[in-house]
């Protein structure tokens, strides 16, 4: 039994014994309760880089991500919700941006959600969808993605060593995907999308780069870029969907941009 049950089952023997009714030993059991339980919609700040926070419950995961710089960096994290306070980074556009703050439902490295659909294989995958509203900043350099992890297991001890397909949705300060065109205005979830190749260590980062920019998206169809992934030989089907995350990737500056909501849909 937690310390606050503890303390309203003994308030609750208590009152019984004064004498006092079921109505109010309920009311005051209620009180304790309340007051000591936090909210699952409070608000947690994350400052260190490597910070991992519940964004409402543990159906989401919300990281501060700060992999690749040591400049500073502040998000709030809500009921699948984040905001980006403040941010000093200053990278090349050329290169790795700075940081990656996001949330996931999934596991991201050993960090996992309590759900129990998603390490899922890519041979027997449902139809996986999702939800995204964003705001986003006026400055700095910066895309809004999404990415979602592909490993040879289902959870991954470091990085994934299967695919990272990133869905672009809009960038900010002139930033573009790296690597080769593989093709141009491929229709996938109602839009269209040049899709970009490259390769990072030991494994493949296809990125769907979306033609026309926007800000939300409803019922993405993370399932039909997997199987346009799958068709084009980069992704195997033995392979796990080990992770979705949506986020922002930031080269310089970076605050002010927010997930206002993010949710994932797993078909059974």
């Amino acid at each position: 039994m937690n310390p606050s049950a503890q303390i309203a089952f003994r308030l609750a023997v208590v009152f019984l014994v004064l004498g006092l009714g079921g109505a109010s030993v309920a009311a005051v059991v209620g009180m304790v309760l309340s007051k000591a339980v936090p909210s699952a919609s409070a608000k947690v700040s994350l400052c260190a880089k490597d910070g991992v926070a519940p964004a409402g419950g543990r159906d989401y995961l919300a990281q501060n991500n700060v992999w690749a710089a040591e400049t500073p960096q502040c998000v709030t994290v809500g009921d699948q919700s984040m905001r980006i306070d403040s941010a000093g980074h200053d990278a090349s556009p050329t290169g790795a941006p700075a940081a990656s703050p996001s949330l996931f439902r999934g596991c991201h490295w050993q960090e996992c959600t309590d759900v129990g659909d998603l390490p899922v294989r890519v041979s027997a995958m449902p139809r996986i969808t999702s939800d995204w509203v964003s705001r986003q900043a006026d400055t700095g350099i910066f895309n809004a993605a999404y990415v979602v992890w592909f490993h040879s297991g289902p959870v991954a001890d470091g990085t994934p060593d299967g695919a990272e397909v990133v869905i672009w949705l809009r960038s900010r300060g002139g930033v573009r995907p790296g690597g080769t065109l593989l093709a141009g205005e491929v229709p996938i979830s109602g839009a269209r999308w040049n899709v970009w190749l490259a390769h990072d260590e030991d494994r493949v980062r296809l990125t769907y780069e979306r033609v026309g920019e926007v800000t939300s998206v409803s019922g993405l169809d993370i399932t039909a870029f997997t199987e346009d992934a799958v068709g084009r030989g980069q992704i195997s089907l033995e392979w796990y969907l080990v992770a979705v995350e949506a986020g922002f990737n930031l080269w310089r500056g970076g605050a002010g941009n927010a997930i206002e909501s993010f949710s994932v849909s797993v078909d059974d």
